[in-house]
């Protein structure tokens, strides 16, 4: 424990020292948070290296057809000519200022222009697309590699072995039991295997987020965006007939005109759900970097405003607060990946729910019938067992 105490206060202690003299090296210029916190076509290496990804593009020409390019970075595709550099809102013409525009590596969070013709679709490989399937091509390897194991037995005739599958087991069962079950009762084997892809694709997206040089692709609301779309769709495809009554035409008891005022309101209620869960988890993980760019920037704010003695002063709380907040984004990663499951469920649960209006009028009637004893008190023999299947009546039932 305090070698492990000891290495953090190095760690820290190095850290007051370094960060100062980057922040008196970038004065006098500005740091894109926001930038770098957003979605890219590059990889970033610093200070070893930048890694430019590549660049695809449908286009249409002056003529009307569509072409597909390719280029091997975003630098080539300005090298090329088909394609000018607009920074800070002005187009950049000359040679010398794009080749000073990509010296400076300005190029990766400007805006590329079409020389001639339109931009149709980007297909350009992104920071997030390449996160979003490392973290894909983990949960594969894990759901596969516990599959074999159990096809073997291991975990079915005989107990989990190794730390691996145990830790595994105990979130696949916890997801089941204490999600899929309550609220999808005897229906949760036929969205169990959604919700653990969902489940894990953003825990491992999440803590991919936290990895030096790393990127949460849960911080790019096209991602939580589709996450949502596929419970929405899962949720309408196999949605029992009371939830299109309900939804298309109203509650049964309320009359007719209140019918017209209630049905768009719950179909924009429907929406506004889903819309809610995608805009939850792409918000959480995008503002804990923000939140960490802001802390190690007030160094920067403090060495430009009042010089590097301020800056050295400024380290020592930054960096601490950096690191709690990094703690907290690795605790966040967990919740979060819980939170969208359970929804997930949820809405899919209200969605295929069935009612038994009929039987829970009969059930009630037989609950609240003449004040006869019950079997257990009148003596019959099979009491305790009538007793039983009654509990369990009521409890199916509720």
């Amino acid at each position: 424990m305090k070698k492990s105490l000891y290495a953090l206060l190095l760690v820290l202690t190095l850290g007051a020292f370094w960060v100062p003299t980057q922040a008196q090296a970038a004065e006098g210029g500005t740091v894109d948070i926001v930038g770098h916190t957003a979605d890219g076509f590059y990889l970033e290496f610093e200070p070893m290296a930048t890694v430019e990804l590549p660049r695809i593009f449908l286009m249409e020409d002056a003529s009307g057809s569509l072409t597909l390019k390719s280029y091997a970075s975003t630098a080539a595709a300005l090298q090329s000519g088909d394609f000018q550099l607009v920074l800070d809102g002005q187009t950049v013409t000359s040679d010398s200022e794009l080749s000073a525009a990509i010296g400076s590596k300005k190029h990766l969070h400007a805006g590329l222009q079409p020389a001639v013709g339109n931009i149709v679709l980007d297909f350009s490989i992104s920071r997030h697309l390449i996160f979003g399937l490392l973290a894909m091509l983990i949960v594969a390897l894990i759901g596969i590699s516990l599959a074999k194991k159990y096809k073997r037995g291991v975990g079915r005739d005989e107990a989990p072995h190794g730390v691996f599958q145990n830790a595994f087991e105990a979130l696949i069962v916890y997801i089941r039991d204490e999600i899929a079950k309550p609220t999808l009762g005897e229906k949760h084997e036929k969205f169990l295997p959604y919700l653990l892809t969902a489940f894990f694709f953003i825990l491992f997206a999440n803590l991919l987020g936290l990895v030096p040089y790393g990127a949460a692709a849960t911080s790019n609301l096209a991602v939580t965006g589709m996450l949502a779309v596929f419970t929405f769709v899962i949720g309408q495809v196999y949605a029992s007939k009371e939830h299109w009554k309900h939804l298309l035409l109203g509650p049964p008891e309320v009359p007719v005109l209140i019918r017209i005022i209630l049905v768009p309101v719950e179909i924009l209620g429907l929406l506004t759900r889903h819309f809610a869960l995608a805009i939850r988890l792409f918000a959480n993980m995008a503002a804990g970097a923000l939140v960490i760019f802001s802390l190690l920037g007030l160094i920067f704010i403090m060495n430009v405003t009042f010089g590097a003695g301020a800056a050295y002063g400024a380290a020592v709380p930054s960096i601490f607060l950096t690191v709690f907040i990094s703690l907290v984004k690795l605790l966040v990663a967990f919740i979060q990946a819980y939170v969208f499951t359970i929804l997930s469920a949820l809405f899919i649960g209200m969605s295929v729910e069935e009612h038994h209006h009929d039987e829970h009028h009969e059930d009630d009637v037989h609950h609240h019938d003449t004040g006869d004893l019950t079997p257990a008190l009148a003596g019959d023999g099979a009491a305790p067992e009538k007793a039983r299947v009654s509990t369990e009546r009521e409890v199916v039932a509720s």
